[in-house]
């Protein structure tokens, strides 16, 4: 059973629900670029982790199976007083893991790199909850080894990875409060959007999963203070509403370095040394200029309402592909998804440059519609998709892209292009 999965149409009610409050409530919690951009970051993780969850799983199982030190059955694991005892350890041994995994995440640059994408939302909500890395994949999995060498079953860890992901979605809101003793034992909203600061203050804080006394135990707690308030977002902007850029960013200001640093040993351990590190020749040739915190402007460049319109439009039939695409990887695997999901991911490239206001914008989007749509329409391997044949496929296709093109002319009719003049950080 995949718990996560189970999980998301509540994730979806949540969000829609926190909106109508935060509309209601005229707080302005959120932006509409913001919040695609963010869960068109998660549906690009969980679309490709359809295609890269398997290497740490693989990994994992040999070590239970050739080196754990004790064999602890998976059936002493039941709803009985142990059982239950049982499966509250295990959260907690996971949760312990987690901490040091979100704390190494932070704290070496290579895994910054692929945990940067969760923290480049300059917005709080839900909907940052879901914006999650594509690349957690190649590192991540190193720091639950010890679960598995203690012997505890796959399942086991699967199951209570997947409680300690969906207890952190409601802690992604503004709209809670400070909740009292509960912030001294539980990673609450509080003690979470300390961790999403930019402020010198409270960077590097707080990393717990479910438990904050991890935290209290290794000196990276700090409580959310009235007289600091929070800046959410990451020093160094995204400045793009891009999702494949967003998964990229840090990789590339890594590997610049690593390519023009004269020492081998720099070219090296860049990679692996204190986030924000960089070799002394690179900062005497390409010195990087900070910018006060009281300077920040949040990304935000301007677009038509047309244009807004048109980019809901086409998020909606981004998540309509996603729900079929959730279906497809149950009842055909993964030659059934391969396809739709780089119809999706093309897509959400294309939402996000309309999104960013590039001037080749529309050029791409109708490129996309006339050109990468048919051919990878084409392209289905309709006899793996269960209910699906060529007919229906391109008749879906051909409805999809002429309302599309119909809407995009109409989009720029509806006011006249807007010049992006916004100032980033």
């Amino acid at each position: 059973m995949d718990l996560i999965a189970l999980a998301v149409p509540f994730f979806l009610l949540a969000l829609l629900i926190e909106l109508a409050v935060d509309r209601w409530r005229g707080t302005g919690y959120y932006r509409l670029n913001d919040a695609i951009n963010s869960l068109s970051a998660g549906a690009l993780s969980t679309t490709i982790g359809y295609f890269t969850k398997l290497l740490p799983i693989l990994i994992w199982g040999s070590v239970l199976q050739h080196l754990a030190l004790f064999d602890i059955s998976l059936e002493w694991f039941d709803f009985s007083p142990r059982g239950l005892l049982l499966w509250l350890l295990a959260l907690i041994a996971f949760d312990f893991c987690y901490y040091w995994t979100h704390r190494f995440g932070h704290e070496m640059s290579v895994m910054w790199a692929a945990h940067a994408v969760h923290h480049q939302s300059e917005e709080y909500n839900l909907s940052t909850a879901l914006r999650q890395t594509s690349s957690g994949f190649l590192l991540g999995w190193i720091f639950y080894l010890p679960l598995f060498l203690i012997g505890l079953p796959l399942e086991v860890v699967v199951a209570v990875n997947a409680v300690d992901l969906i207890y952190q979605f409601w802690v992604h809101t503004q709209h809670i409060g400070k909740l009292g003793v509960l912030d001294r034992v539980l990673v609450t909203p509080s003690n979470h959007r300390v961790h999403h600061a930019q402020n010198e203050r409270y960077i590097d804080k707080n990393y717990g999963g479910i438990f904050i006394i991890w935290d209290r135990l290794f000196g990276t707690f700090q409580e959310e203070l009235d007289t600091e308030p929070v800046v959410f977002g990451v020093r160094k902007p995204l400045a793009s509403w891009n999702p494949f850029w967003a998964n990229f960013q840090v990789y590339h200001y890594l590997w610049f370095d690593a390519k023009r640093t004269r020492r081998w040993r720099d070219k090296i351990g860049i990679w692996f040394r204190r986030t924000g590190w960089r070799p002394a020749d690179m900062e005497e040739r390409f010195p990087k200029v900070a910018h006060p915190i009281d300077d920040f402007q949040k990304y935000d460049p301007a677009i038509t309402t047309g244009r807004r319109r048109y980019i809901f439009f086409q998020f909606f039939c981004a998540l309509l592909l996603i729900l079929w695409i959730a279906e497809l990887i149950v009842s055909g695997g993964l030659q059934a998804v391969a396809i739709p999901c780089a119809l999706l991911w093309v897509t959400l490239y294309s939402i996000g440059v309309i999104n960013d206001a590039r001037a080749y914008a529309k050029r791409l989007e109708i490129l996309r519609l006339l050109i990468a749509v048919p051919l990878l329409t084409a392209l289905l391997p309709v006899a793996s998709v269960p209910g699906t044949n060529a007919i229906q496929a391109a008749s879906i296709a051909g409805g999809y892209i002429v309302l599309s093109l119909i809407g995009l002319q109409m989009a720029d009719r509806i006011a006249p292009a807007v010049t992006n003049t916004h100032a980033t950080q």
